[in-house]
């Protein structure tokens, strides 16, 4: 919407309206988080009721290590995608540089690992 009505902003004449592009992502992103939450937070208490505290605590101890393997693995192998191809990029590799088929590999890795390690794992911390 502000590149319509401010085209300026294309040419870094007009500076963009920060605020509100970041209170409408905020507010969405909240949004968004509702649902989770809530599953969260009652999935306990309603199963407390119907099966029991020994079916809570089955739940809790299962959840919070499930979590805990799958935040570690996907931060762990989120870094080793997003560090492979610094590694092939600094030369270390033999018959891997830059344009083989191995940075090319390197270059798909970086992308999804970085999302993983940075977005994926800490995620999770919240659920622990």
């Amino acid at each position: 919407r502000q590149f319509k009505e401010m085209p300026g902003i294309l040419t870094g004449k007009v500076r963009p309206d920060y605020k509100t592009c970041i209170q409408i992502s905020s507010e969405s992103a909240l949004r968004q988080m509702l649902l989770p939450a809530l599953i969260s937070v009652l999935t306990p208490i309603i199963s407390g009721f119907i099966f029991g505290a020994d079916f809570v605590g089955g739940l809790l101890v299962g959840t919070v290590i499930s979590s805990i393997m799958l935040a570690l693995y996907t931060a762990n192998a989120g870094g080793a995608w997003d560090n492979s191809k610094k590694f092939i990029e600094s030369g270390m590799v033999e018959g891997a540089s830059k344009g083989t088929a191995a940075h090319q590999s390197a270059i798909i890795g970086d992308t999804v690992g970085d999302p993983l390690k940075d977005t994926v794992g800490p995620s999770l911390d919240i659920l622990i």
